[in-house]
Parts: structure tokens; C-alpha cells; sequence
């Protein structure tokens, strides 16, 4: 029964984060001028996202709650968007957009990482 807690929690999550995904690539479609604006910053805005609650769920040692679960596993990664990143980065790579491929990826990792732990110790 807990199972099925968990994948109705994360399934919920799943459904809400992915919703305001394609909200938000509606709301910058006229941004976006052949560079994956939305894309990126869903990215950046769900690994800071994702940092804050991994620092107030391991802070409350509630981790593998419920809440935990349809936040970060359902929300984020229904919102986060890595599977498009990679599929635009490679869209860049083939076109021979090689300065638009590296500045993506690399600012998708480096501010990425920095942003989720900043979220983290923000709540540590």
C-alpha cells in the first residue's frame, strides 16, 4: 500500500511539474529566437527548486515522505527538463551551432550545480 502512496504522489508531482513546463515554454515562445531560452531556465529554476527541498527534507530527516517525494522526484522532475536539453543541445551540435552547443551545455551544468547547492545550504 505505501507503493502505491508513493507512485500516486509522485505521479501527481509528475503531472503538476510538467504542466507548468509547457507553461512556461508558452509564456517565452517569443524569447526564444533560436536559442532555448525556456528550456534553460526551467532547467535552472527546477535545480534551485530541487536544492531547497532536498535541504528541507534532509533537514527534517523527511526525505522519503510523501511530500518529499511529489515535490522533488514528482514536481521537479516533471518540470525539469533534461531530456529536451539534450535533444536541443544534440539539434545544436548537428546544425554546427558549435559556440551555441558548448555555451548550453555548459552553463546548464555549471549553473545548474551551483544553483542546486545553493538551494541547499540556503536551508542548511
Amino acid at each position: 500500500m505505501e507503493l502505491i502512496k508513493n507512485i500516486l504522489a509522485v505521479s501527481a508531482g509528475s503531472f503538476l511539474g510538467g504542466a507548468a513546463r509547457y507553461l512556461v515554454s508558452l509564456a517565452m515562445k517569443g524569447v526564444s529566437k533560436g536559442f532555448p531560452w525556456a528550456t534553460l531556465v526551467v532547467n535552472l529554476v527546477g535545480c534551485f527548486l530541487i536544492g531547497l527541498l532536498w535541504g528541507v527534507f534532509g533537514k527534517n530527516d523527511t526525505e522519503g515522505s510523501n511530500w518529499a517525494l511529489f515535490l522533488t522526484v514528482g514536481l521537479c522532475g516533471g518540470f525539469t527538463t533534461f531530456s529536451t536539453f539534450s535533444k536541443e543541445a544534440l539539434v545544436m551540435l548537428q546544425s554546427g551551432n558549435i559556440w551555441g552547443f558548448a555555451g548550453y551545455v555548459a552553463i546548464s551544468i555549471v549553473a545548474g550545480i551551483t544553483l542546486v547547492a545553493l538551494g541547499y545550504f540556503l536551508v542548511r
